[in-house]
């Protein structure tokens, strides 16, 4: 399949740069069958669209303060964008300069803290901190939240609550998986209230979820790794839902992710460590039946892996109703419910 075959035009005032005024005042595109009409909802109308015994799987992940500023030793800008702490003073980084930093180089961050670059690894670098604290508490003192790129402003101290789930627990993410963030905790109550279970996986987003398909043949391109963890309980749970009939209802396509590489082998079972699961249209779904989703950029992964979930006829013609209708689009965006389409 051609990476041009998942491309949609999307007017830029469409794209989300700032939250709603509360977390559940969003939009919900329930796009059914491309034989019914797609309904146009509010995200507070989700609890009527599930049922007891329903299972929502929620990514756990917390976002970190990644993006850290400074300047090389010539002076020129820099900006880091921290991948993954690797011990308590290297992590792994992508760095944006005019000129890629070598080896050995010495980098200076905000306070004076300085950091030398020990290796590139592909896209990434190799960093060490040259400071008695660990990487966590230099974070947390001088890290910014790492907006996406397509928000072209400057974090503020509303991104640090609301870039964040309030189920948020497992820090390591660079990346807020942005279904969940339309949850806040009434929502939550009136889910549980009416029966609809919940379970947490654990998938830490890295910057690569927003890397372009720079290939035209999308089995071509090298799908980014991310650490994930599924426990024994999840699987229980999934395993108990479905024997009774219920749905496994993903809240983002990193829960998908998750529960799919959790079921490699036919049956989820527990799971940690790395996935680079790239999932596209044939894909045999094991363990998911309906996925909760953001609306995701042109020619990405992430679109790719929902047309692969609901079918692409559908999912293209909802995304072409939701910018008729002028949805708000990415991270801080609207919703979107599908579900399993098993003939694609």
């Amino acid at each position: 399949m051609q990476r041009t075959d998942f491309y949609f035009y999307l007017p830029p005032h469409l794209i989300a740069q700032q939250p709603n005024r509360s977390r559940t005042s969003s939009r919900l595109l329930w796009a059914n069958s491309i034989l019914e009409p797609f309904q146009d909802l509010r995200f507070t109308d989700l609890p009527h669209l599930l049922m007891p015994g329903d299972l929502l799987v929620f990514n756990d992940t917390r976002v970190i303060p990644a993006r850290l500023l400074g300047r090389k030793q010539s002076g020129g800008k820099i900006e880091i964008l921290v991948e993954r702490i690797l011990d308590n003073n290297q992590i792994l980084a992508q760095i944006r300069a005019s000129q890629p930093p070598k080896p050995g180089m010495w980098l200076y961050l905000e306070g004076g803290i300085a950091i030398q670059v020990l290796q590139r690894i592909e896209h990434f670098f190799q960093l060490q901190f040259d400071d008695p604290r660990s990487v966590d508490e230099i974070l947390h003192t001088i890290g910014q939240i790492p907006l996406p790129p397509y928000i072209r402003r400057t974090p503020t101290e509303v991104d640090s609550i609301r870039y964040q789930t309030v189920y948020a627990r497992q820090p390591g993410a660079v990346a807020a998986p942005t279904a969940g963030l339309h949850f806040d905790e009434g929502i939550l109550e009136q889910l549980q209230t009416k029966g609809i279970a919940m379970a947490f996986i654990t998938l830490h987003v890295g910057a690569g979820t927003f890397a372009p398909i720079r290939v035209d043949n999308i089995h071509q391109h090298t799908m980014h790794t991310e650490y994930m963890q599924v426990s024994p309980q999840v699987c229980e749970q999934i395993q108990t839902t479905r024997a009774r009939g219920g749905r496994v209802i993903a809240v983002g396509t990193t829960c998908v992710r998750a529960l799919e590489t959790a079921s490699a082998g036919g049956n989820i079972k527990p799971y940690a460590g790395e996935t680079r699961l790239f999932i596209t249209p044939g894909y045999r779904f094991q363990s998911v039946d309906a996925l909760l989703t953001n609306f995701h950029l042109p020619e990405s992964t992430l679109l790719m892996l929902v047309c692969a979930f609901a079918g692409q006829d559908l999912v293209l013609a909802a995304y072409r109703h939701a910018v008729e209708q002028e949805y708000r689009f990415f991270s801080y965006g609207d919703a979107m419910l599908v579900s399993h389409n098993p003939n694609e």
